[in-house]
């Protein structure tokens, strides 16, 4: 009993030793690839990404008292302005919990890529390879600066491609999805809701799936149950922020802010029809896979082999590949795109890898290794050499690496930053485009509820961006206005051009202005 409880301790001692490396190589990878790929990151002066920055103070109002889309306004979802606000109280006027946030949720994006390899092949090679797939992610065109509500998401994606993959894997058709995971499911769903929901596409298809599954099994009532669960998850997200707007009386403002503009007033393409719509995201997701081919390559390299793979059930084979066509259907029905949209799809990537993963067991078999043992010294040189080798690749691909060349003295921001600061308490109107990043270098809380320019036509006078952004200046309602390209001509009526900057990226060249109110 002694030496069998002695032998227990040592495999228990090893194997803590062995989950201490593996983690440890995923935060690692974590921050290497993200001190490239983010601007974020402390090797850049700073990230003055106008939504970035628009999260940030709004998540920096949220913590100052304000109540988000009545007192100050942008349209994405609560939990996203949450944790920029976790990021705004470790530091008030850069970007160094920003970074640390994308630190967090990149490592739980490798550790849940790492649990979806592990469906595929062998735990060590499932190890090893899980950094790969955020590589091409972090490296690629919709990656953008850093810092996007995709990004945020990722993890919630992954998780949810994880859970629905294990059970077609693993337990269908002999059971069906346990309500436990079920429910974790509407969870997850709940979290896309309050952060970007045009996101849920995937989460439909994952619980009509799971729906599926239940009717081949011809258990019709417990699929009612299913679905009534799921939908009992995705409301817990939402309780925190009921109870919010309630006690600020704002469940109209939150409504009204979040649902009513994005889906009635935020500008969509016409497309002419279905057919103009199919051909128009047809186009949308030509040009993705050529902007974003590392990892699209993987995607669609993943994609045909879950659908082509032998002796797989019909929904097995078919589960990944719906769940890509809804989340894409969903992000892009409207006709609209930006580099950034499609970064969740990126998720997908892991398939690609999978595949590439179950080649290395086949002929680490063949040569009679053995792929299940734990770590070396010889998987320790590798993931390094790993590690180092898809660092070189970020450097060589990143579109970010350019901006690492910037430094506070030619960047206009930390000049401006420096004459608003002058004045003890500066209050600040943001005009001509979202947040320039002059709110977040200054630690100045947004006083106007329109503190930067939406592109938002809103019939109503009282609550049209535009509008309401001239009267602010009319009235003098902040000590100092920051414009870009544009400005009304009756500014200076009350504001006198003390400053002005060119500014360019990836080809565009703005004229960024800086005014103060007359004495």
């Amino acid at each position: 009993m002694i030496c069998y409880n002695t032998a227990m301790e040592k495999k228990r001692l090893y194997l803590s030793i062995e989950n201490i490396f593996v983690y440890g190589y995923f935060l690692l990878s974590a921050v290497l690839f993200l001190l490239l790929a983010s601007r974020s990151s402390l090797l850049y002066v700073c990230n003055n990404w106008d939504d970035a920055n628009s999260y940030f103070s709004m998540g920096k109002a949220l913590f100052n008292g304000k109540v988000l889309y009545r007192d100050v306004f942008d349209q994405k979802g609560m939990y996203l302005y949450f944790l920029y606000g976790l990021a705004y109280l470790v530091s008030h006027t850069t970007f160094k919990g920003v970074f640390l946030l994308e630190i967090i949720l990149g490592t739980l994006d490798i550790i849940g890529f790492n649990k979806i390899l592990s469906l595929y092949t062998k735990k060590r090679i499932a190890a090893l390879l899980a950094p790969l797939p955020f590589m091409t992610i972090v490296s690629s065109r919709s990656f953008w600066w850093g810092g996007a509500a995709e990004e945020i998401c990722l993890p919630i994606y992954i998780w949810g491609l994880y859970i629905l993959l294990d059970y077609f894997k693993n337990k269908y058709p002999d059971s069906t999805m346990s309500f436990k995971r079920i429910f974790i499911g509407g969870l997850l769903a709940g979290l896309i809701a309050n952060i970007k929901f045009t996101g849920l596409g995937f989460f439909f298809a994952w619980m009509a799936l799971v729906w599926l599954a239940f009717l081949t099994h011809k258990e019709f009532v417990s699929s009612i149950k299913a679905c009534v669960i799921f939908l009992l998850g995705m409301f817990v997200p939402f309780v925190p922020w009921i109870i919010y707007f309630a006690l600020n009386h704002a469940l109209y403002d939150w409504y009204w802010g979040y649902v009513y503009i994005n889906v009635f007033l935020y500008p969509n393409e016409a497309m002419g029809g279905i057919f103009g719509r199919i051909y128009t995201m047809a186009k949308i997701l030509y040009w993705l896979i050529w902007d974003n081919f590392m990892y699209f390559a993987f995607v669609i390299l993943g994609l045909f082999y879950s659908l082509l793979k032998r002796n797989q059930k019909i929904l097995t084979r078919f589960a990944a590949p719906i769940l890509f066509a809804f989340m894409f259907m969903g992000i892009f029905i409207g006709g609209r795109e930006l580099p950034y949209y499609s970064l969740p799809l990126s998720v997908f990537s892991v398939l690609g890898v999978a595949l590439c993963g179950e080649v290395i067991d086949f002929f680490l078999a063949k040569r009679k290794e053995n792929s299940m043992s734990g770590f070396g010294v010889k998987d320790i040189l590798i993931s390094v050499l790993l590690c180092a080798f898809s660092t070189i690749i970020i450097y060589f691909t990143s579109m970010n690496i350019p901006f690492l060349a910037e430094t506070k003295e030619n960047m206009f921001l930390y000049r401006f930053r420096d004459e608003v600061l002058t004045e003890d308490d500066p209050t600040l109107l943001n005009i001509g485009c979202l947040d320039a990043g002059l709110y977040t270098l200054t630690g100045i809380v947004p006083s106007c509820r329109w503190f930067q320019t939406q592109t938002l036509d809103v019939p109503e006078p009282e609550n049209n961006p535009y509008k309401e952004q001239d009267r602010y200046i009319k009235e003098a309602m902040t000590d100092f206005v920051i414009a870009r390209d544009t400005y009304p001509e009756f500014i200076f009526e009350k504001y006198d051009l003390i400053d002005q900057a060119p500014y360019s990226y990836s080809g565009y060249d703005f004229i960024f202005y800086l005014f103060k109110k007359k004495q």
